[in-house]
């Protein structure tokens, strides 16, 4: 299993489609993780991307996320990428916790995200 996390630092990136870059850790059959790289953010706002394509290329089944718009979130899921949202915190400690069965999906989209695509705009809101 691969599992992907939007990252800032070591710390997952609140705002997926503006993160600064993308953590995947290689799960083992024991929910072990034995390995992890780190890919760069493509351009974009994460609906518009190619990151879902990117993201499955790579053969990544989860996403833990903090705010995502159901854009997002659907594309994802057209990948087979389950999507979780509302997560939080360092990378490695939430991989963990996911794998130890804590993480559930919030199934909050990202409220500003869902006005501004209503509206046709792009948009930046989320500060670093």
């Amino acid at each position: 299993m691969k599992i992907a996390i939007p990252t800032r630092g070591t710390k997952l990136d609140h705002h997926f489609g503006h993160c600064e870059s993308y953590t995947v850790m290689t799960v083992d059959d024991d929910k072990n993780i034995i390995g992890s790289e780190v890919l760069p953010a493509t351009a974009g706002c994460g609906c518009k991307s190619d990151i879902a394509s990117v993201l499955r290329e790579k053969g990544v089944t989860i996403m833990l996320a903090g705010n995502m718009g159901t854009g997002a979130a659907d594309i994802l899921g057209q990948h087979g990428i389950e999507v979780y949202r509302g997560c939080s915190g360092n990378v490695r400690a939430l991989a963990e916790a996911f794998l130890a069965g804590a993480i559930a999906d919030s199934g909050s989209p990202c409220a500003q995200h869902e006005i501004h695509h209503r509206h046709g705009q792009d948009y930046d809101h989320h500060p670093a």
